[in-house]
């Protein structure tokens, strides 16, 4: 895996259009689904309850919370791009995303980053990223979706 570097919004503009990487691959367990259950206070049986989920589940096993993937985006994004000279990142928005498969307990993700767009808002530089979180053996993506940073750059 070759992280690319950033530094400056031309950096950026030689990317658009083109696959910006992948990050590695990471597993979900039944702890970190538990812990985003206590931090979400949502503890539906589909994720906290394997038992359960095995016998009258949909799926035969827990599943992680959609937005359990979507909270990975930051880690696994990191290890895809290095900012330079950064002050500030802001996560701005998401565009069209769509949860296209459940991620079950034990299955292993990775964000996949391709650049749609970047434009220079007087200094600010708004970066859309169309993304696909991946799971390892899978031909769907957990989800897909277009996110929205600010980079904002020293001076």
């Amino acid at each position: 895996m070759s992280q690319i570097t950033i530094g400056c919004f031309e950096d950026f503009e030689k990317f658009i259009g083109q696959d910006l990487g992948v990050s590695e691959y990471h597993q979900i367990t039944q702890e970190q689904i538990n812990k985003f259950a206590e931090a979400t206070l949502d503890h539906q049986w589909i994720h906290t309850d394997p038992e359960r989920a095995k016998t009258e589940g949909t799926f035969g096993d827990t599943i992680a919370h959609g937005y359990l993937t979507l909270s990975l985006v930051p880690y696994l994004w990191d290890q895809i791009i290095h900012v330079n000279n950064l002050k500030m990142m802001v996560n701005y928005g998401i565009e069209n995303l769509r949860f296209a498969q459940a991620v079950l307990v034990n299955n292993e993700v990775r964000l996949q980053a391709n650049l749609k767009n970047v434009v220079n808002l007087r200094g600010t530089i708004k970066a859309e990223v169309n993304v696909k979180l991946e799971i390892k053996d899978q031909k769907k993506p957990a989800f897909t979706g277009v996110l929205v940073f600010l980079y904002h750059f020293n001076a």
